[in-house]
């Protein structure tokens, strides 16, 4: 063969491989055998070995082996990626009908009864990807719907995109099949300019439970669903490990215009450019009833799927209708995610047992017979005190309803008392500590019993998963099973220990490999610049959150500069209890607590041991003006022009206060879209209620 042929050859070898590639990931149809497959592609690995001038990037060849990243850069979306609103019933469902109903009457189109298209809502990472010429050039996450990150290098190893769009003649051969011949012409005449496609990176559940048992396997921390999988694994540096986890991209919009002026004519066309689609599950539905009817349907057999879905996506199947009805918030008004109720399951509780949290508070936690929910086993569900087991009338050995909805912890929402045999026993709150014996008392609600023994091991370990949380120092890699293995093995006894950990000390460890150790040690390592706030929020102090650290950070700040650990003690201590009494919103037991705490040997050889250990604290106080000062503010659903982060540290740094529950003394509440249940609470007792235009107003 010479070289002219061989050239031939390699191009028709990956027309073939990407074809039978889609058959198997895309259609779950294949017409080889898995060897003959792999023959193909030894043959084209072969000869691009051989004449590597003919090796293409959208090669078949090129979905592994992936060159490792840095970083992830941003990438600005030239079309915003939107968000859907929610609604969780079907009366919500007929009042959004009708309110699309009204629109389009007011917008001068004439449709009798609206065609809906309605399709799965996965759970899953939304992206975006771009194709040149044909060959898939650049895939970005969601992001802020604005910006998101360039994953391309990871998404080229997702079997289910293809790196080179089909061809004319299969493109013909599958708008033929679905009877769409006259959307052909323009699909194949404007298929080479720029295309955007959107869709869902997933993973299926046995894959999700293949993974978190090899995570178990090597000592490492699980996923908590599928959707966490799969967004850790987009988000990996190195591409093979992408690879390795099988995801599966769906899509779902076309946002280039082919010649679609129906959303359902935009699935099959993706359909014909290569992708995975659910066409023969997707639906046209002609009003409210038959979108009800889809609705139950998949509800019905949602278990049973391969993947985690949580509801399903309706929106107005024609497209310059949907587009001129425009959007509310970050959502169309002709779009919406017909969200599934919370999942419930029943069981029974097999225990009822004490756990100590770094308070001391003794927490009952229901100890039950697993079972899956929302696929994922559920052994255990938080009983929060033991007024909660009086309200539930719960006994050990009760059958009870339990629900999981996404992330949010199993809760048991009801007792069957009508299946009690009379075995059952009743939970009687422990006199003693469970871990150290020691004694414990009630506070004054009667509603919270507390271990008052400060070296109980159980505060020990609870305080510690506080102070590596997210909120306060942010150690990633550091879990609760982890955190008790360094205590059991008397490597970890205060806070400060973990700053002294090498990685030989890890490595040591049963289920702890090199690279875990590596990963927890510059995790560790990374939290020791850390800001005020969320220092001394991670100190645990009793009675102090996030919003009354923020005001103690403020009011020694302006005592004097702080750089270290000790710095923030020594001007602490200048405080009498009652300059603490005396700060915004504190009360007798909150300046008790924090005067005690700072008055204490063992706080001052804490932060004396942190400072040694390279602690650095970060006061990020930027003063603009001080027009907002002592001003409450208070915020509640997603602002438009900027996050609600960053809107908060534009009224700290103008003096203002930012509150975090409702309260009489609040001066604004700050509303922007989708807002929660805070806006109720604070029409109620006469709170002023501002817009975003409005807030930003008032920080001008």
């Amino acid at each position: 063969m010479d070289k002219k042929d061989i050239k031939n050859r390699i191009e028709k070898l990956k027309e073939e491989i990407n074809y039978h590639n889609y058959l198997y990931h895309v259609l779950d149809n294949p017409t080889i055998s898995d060897e003959a497959y792999d023959d193909l592609f030894k043959e084209l690995r072969k000869f691009e070995n051989e004449y590597p001038e003919f090796r293409t990037n959208d090669s078949p060849t090129q979905k592994t082996g992936g060159k490792a990243i840095s970083n992830f850069k941003k990438v600005k979306h030239q079309k915003k990626m939107l968000s859907l609103n929610d609604l969780k019933t079907k009366e919500e469902f007929k009042d959004w009908d009708e309110r699309v109903k009204k629109l389009i009457k007011e917008n001068n189109f004439v449709i009798d009864n609206i065609e809906y298209f309605c399709e799965y809502k996965f759970d899953g990472l939304s992206m975006a990807l771009i194709y040149e010429n044909g060959k898939f050039i650049l895939g970005a996450t969601r992001g802020d719907g604005e910006i998101g990150e360039d994953v391309t290098e990871n998404l080229k190893t997702i079997r289910t995109i293809p790196l080179k769009l089909f061809n004319d003649e299969k493109i013909r051969d599958i708008l033929k099949k679905n009877k769409t011949e006259y959307l052909i012409e323009k699909v194949i005449n404007n298929k080479n300019g720029r295309i955007e496609i959107r869709g869902e990176v997933i993973i299926d559940k046995n894959e999700f439970e293949k993974i978190n048992k090899e995570q178990i396997k090597k000592g490492l921390m699980t996923y908590a669903n599928p959707r966490n999988l799969a967004a850790g694994s987009i988000r990996q540096l190195d591409p093979n490990i992408t690879h390795s986890r099988k995801l599966i991209f769906y899509s779902y919009d076309l946002i280039t215009n082919l010649g679609q002026i129906k959303h359902s004519e935009a699935h099959l066309i993706l359909e014909a450019l290569g992708f995975k689609t659910n066409n023969n599950i997707n639906k046209k539905c002609l009003g409210v009833k038959e979108v009800f009817n889809f609705y139950d349907e998949v509800l019905d057999k949602r278990d049973k799927l391969e993947f985690e879905i949580d509801g399903i996506v309706v929106q107005v199947n024609d497209i310059p209708v949907f587009q001129k009805l425009g959007l509310i918030g970050k959502g169309p008004r002709a779009g919406i995610a017909f969200k599934f109720p919370p999942i419930e399951g029943v069981t029974k509780v097999l225990d009822i047992q004490l756990q100590v949290g770094r308070t001391g508070v003794l927490t009952p936690v229901a100890f039950l017979s697993p079972i899956m929910i929302g696929g994922a086993k559920v052994t255990r569900s938080t009983l929060h005190n033991k007024e909660e087991i009086k309200r539930l009338d719960l006994k050990i050995g009760d059958t009870v309803v339990i629900t999981r909805s996404g992330d949010v912890i199993p809760k048991i929402l009801k007792v069957l008392t009508g299946l009690r045999l009379g075995n059952e026993k009743k939970f009687k709150m422990s006199s003693k500590c469970p871990l150290c014996n020691g004694k414990v008392i009630e506070d004054e609600s009667g509603v919270l019993v507390r271990c008052v023994n400060k070296k109980c091991p159980g505060r020990n370990e609870g305080y510690l998963n506080h102070f590596v949380s997210r909120q306060a120092f942010d150690i990633k890699g550091l879990g609760d099973k982890i955190l008790k293995k360094l205590i059991d093995e008397c490597l970890v006894t205060n806070v400060s220990d973990l700053f002294d950990l090498e990685e030989g000390d890890l490595k040591v460890l049963e289920r702890f490999g090199e690279k875990s150790s590596k990963n927890i040690i510059e995790s560790i390592n990374n939290s020791k610049n850390i800001n005020i706030n969320k220092f001394i929020f991670a100190l645990g102090i009793l009675n102090i959150g996030k919003e009354s650290a923020e005001v103690i950070a403020n009011k020694l700040l302006e005592l004097g500069a702080i750089k270290v650990p000790n710095d923030l003690f020594k001007l602490a201590k200048k405080l009498t209890k009652q300059d603490f009494d005396d700060l915004p919103d504190f009360g007798n037991k909150m300046a008790e607590s924090v005067f005690e705490y700072f008055n204490n040997e063992n706080t001052e050889k804490l932060f004396d041991k942190l400072t040694k250990s390279g602690i650095e604290i970060l006061s990020n106080k930027k003063t603009i003006n001080q027009k907002l000062k002592d001003l409450k503010f208070l915020f509640t659903g997603e602002l438009n022009s900027m996050s609600r982060e960053k809107a908060q540290v534009m009224v700290r740094e103008r003096g203002g206060i930012v509150k975090e529950t409702v309260t009489k003394d609040l001066n604004y509440l700050v509303v922007g879209n989708e807002p929660g249940s805070k806006l109720e609470k604070a029409r109620k007792i006469g709170v002023k209620v501002i817009n975003e235009k409005e807030l930003l107003n008032i920080l001008k």
